[in-house]
């Protein structure tokens, strides 16, 4: 929006239709002169010292929409605008219970997993024992054969059930190492199943205010669509535009000072956290042609985080109002630009 200032010329001109004016219903009293004096001077732009400059801009934030991963159904919504919510903070529950069930089962097998394990545990100690006795009986075997008192047919007979029995214990083996797999499976399916679980329930990512509600109880939603939009009171900023003279002179983490059209008696402390590499013309609500024209920076002025947490409740975005900033760090701030907070 263009401000309005006017010349010497103009002031001069209101003069002389004052000076007419009075000329015509008579001289001023004393006490009128002083008034008129301070008329002049309100009339006459504010210029600040060297060193400083100003833009116009607005509080911003940053936002975050609160979506959902999953499609469903939008069971209750828990918080409603202007709520200010903690990191972690159940906002939305979604109907889960058809999930719920694929839990159940999910952990049912889970249950059966284990005790076929428990069943292929014994199996191999069945089987083991089973190679023991196979072995024992083919060494006595083997022994008679070489002493005379037993055929080689025996002998045969007992190599068979080692042999029998040694697969027997690599099978048994192998069904328990599938056994273990199948739990780790149904393990994984279950915690698969919890995640989307916990997933269908959206949580505040971080510490804010609820600026939006953008669904209600019983909508259904396909997956990604946004049900809250929350404002991170944490980082609240002023973005403003300045010329190249200024932005080349403005040094990270210095001071600048804003005062807001809703508070204008107070004077809030910023810090200087980003200048544009690239220059980009003015925003379009710049009315005048020639600034339009002009090769603007964008300087993003952040409040403190400290200040923020104080004054939290008082913190609207959206709201307009002018930057000072310091372009020479060794100039003191004006009074009129030195920090006022409400008490």
């Amino acid at each position: 929006m263009t401000n309005f200032h006017p010349t010497r010329r103009g002031v001069r001109l209101f003069s002389a239709l004052c000076l007419g004016a009075g000329i015509l219903v008579g001289p001023l009293p004393a006490h009128a002169d002083d008034k008129f004096d301070k008329l002049i001077q309100k009339l006459m732009p504010k210029r600040l010292p060297a060193g400083f400059a100003s833009a116009n801009g607005r509080l911003e934030s940053e936002q975050v929409e609160i979506a959902t991963k999953l499609a469903g159904r939008i069971a209750e919504v828990l918080v409603k605008e202007g709520d200010e919510v903690e990191k972690g903070q159940l906002l939305v529950k979604m109907d889960v219970s058809d999930i719920q069930a694929q839990l159940l089962a999910a952990e049912a097998q889970e249950r059966r997993a284990v005790q076929s394990k428990a069943v292929a545990e014994a199996m191999v100690l069945q089987r083991e024992s089973e190679q023991k006795l196979a072995a024992q009986q083919l060494g006595r075997a083997e022994a008679l054969f070489e002493k005379g008192f037993s055929t080689a047919e025996i002998r045969d007979q007992r190599q068979a059930a080692q042999n029998v029995a040694d697969a027997a214990l690599i099978a048994a083996k192998a069904s328990l190492s599938d056994a273990a797999a199948a739990i780790d499976a149904a393990r994984a399916e279950v915690a698969r199943i919890k995640t989307v679980l916990d997933d269908m329930q959206l949580k505040a990512p971080r510490r804010g205010r609820i600026q939006y509600k953008l669904a209600q109880a019983g909508e259904v939603l396909g997956a990604g669509s946004r049900v809250l939009t929350l404002v991170d009171l944490t980082d609240v900023y002023m973005t403003v535009f300045v010329p190249a003279s200024v932005a080349a002179a403005l040094a990270y983490g210095s001071d600048a000072r804003l005062i807001l059209d809703a508070i204008p008696q107070y004077v809030v402390p910023a810090k200087v956290t980003f200048v544009a590499s690239e220059a980009q013309f003015t925003p379009k609500a710049v009315e005048t042609k020639d600034e339009r024209e002009k090769l603007m920076f964008r300087v993003k002025l952040t409040l403190p985080p400290d200040l923020l947490r104080k004054y939290e409740r008082e913190v609207k975005t959206g709201v307009r109002g002018m930057a000072y900033l310091r372009t020479d760090n060794d100039k003191p701030w004006p009074d009129n630009l030195k920090v006022k907070l409400p008490q």
